[in-house]
């Protein structure tokens, strides 16, 4: 009787011990999962603004185009 309490106790702590390593697993891979989502904010506004200039200089390139189409014109 005693050897079959001391089996499941033993199968008890050890599901215990997997649940609690297992959740050790799933915070660890959290913080990966919220740095690669940091890192790629990041890299977002970057490219925000990257295309922010594009569109800046290319409205700068039509209005010096018009300009240069209404002299043609005269």
């Amino acid at each position: 009787m005693a050897d079959m309490q001391i089996i499941i106790l033993s199968v008890i702590i050890g599901t215990l011990a997997a649940i609690v390593y297992s959740l050790r697993i799933l915070v660890l891979l959290e913080r990966r999962v919220a740095r690669i989502d940091e890192n790629l904010l990041a890299i977002t506004r970057k490219i925000a603004a990257e295309e922010l200039k594009i569109e800046a200089e290319e409205k700068k390139i039509e209005k010096v185009m018009k300009k240069a189409a209404k002299r043609r014109k005269r």
